[in-house]
């Protein structure tokens, strides 16, 4: 069973989301919240396994709300599931920066909400492909870190191959048909990666291949530091 907390400022949506998910099967509703601050603190009480997260909240918004609950919980924490009623609004992106796993549009039927919450609560990500086009080109606006983190050693040659293609913002199946191995090669990679690196799902795997300067420049060319052998 996935323990929901429903994060909207405005009582009638945070009343109908609530009330959506509740009636989905494997889906229990264990607290509301109106506002940011308040989800930080009903989350750090309830621990639940998502937070669907409106991102346009006076006071505290869900992408500072988002970045207090990661702060909290760096690894096995709720996961933040972004609500917003544009896909290509960049708040999303600044969102998915700070540590949110997904998002979902406010006018999504309910079998889209219940599917999302679902997979975010399984420790995947929702996001369109536009959407991860669009955190791509923020991040590469962005200076990658000075030094390279330790725990990058841990990866080896053709896992940070797989990494770099996760920065690139491509799918399990253009991962393998890319490096010309199977698609389940490329999932146990891509776990073995985020079990190593410490990360949620693969979205901040993404984050973390720009942040760390694995993937360089607009184009998304393949950074220069060399990695260990495979």
């Amino acid at each position: 069973m996935l323990r929901v907390l429903v994060c909207d400022d405005e009582p009638l949506v945070r009343a109908g989301l609530a009330v959506t998910l509740a009636a989905q099967p494997g889906i229990e509703v264990v607290g509301e919240a109106a506002d940011g601050t308040q989800a930080v603190d009903r989350a750090r009480q309830l621990v639940p396994d998502v937070v669907v997260m409106d991102i346009r909240m006076p006071g505290l918004d869900g992408i500072a709300a988002t970045r207090r609950l990661v702060r909290d919980f760096p690894v096995d924490g709720p996961r933040i599931l972004i609500l917003t009623m544009f896909h290509s609004d960049d708040y999303v992106a600044r969102a998915l920066v700070a540590g949110a796993s997904g998002f979902v549009l406010k006018d999504a039927v309910p079998a889209e909400l219940a599917t999302a919450v679902r997979v975010v609560g399984t420790g995947e990500a929702v996001l369109s492909p536009a959407v991860t086009r669009r955190l791509i080109d923020r991040l590469a606006r962005q200076a990658p870190a000075a030094r390279e983190p330790a725990e990058l050693r841990l990866v080896t040659g053709r896992e940070r191959e797989v990494l770099l293609q996760l920065g690139l913002g491509r799918s399990n199946p253009e991962i393998a048909a890319v490096l010309g191995i199977s698609r389940e090669t490329v999932k146990t990679h891509v776990s073995r990666i985020l079990m190593k690196l410490g990360l949620r799902d693969r979205v901040h795997a993404v984050v973390f291949a720009h942040r760390h300067g694995l993937v360089a420049g607009p184009d998304g060319d393949p950074a220069a530091r060399p990695g260990p052998p495979s």
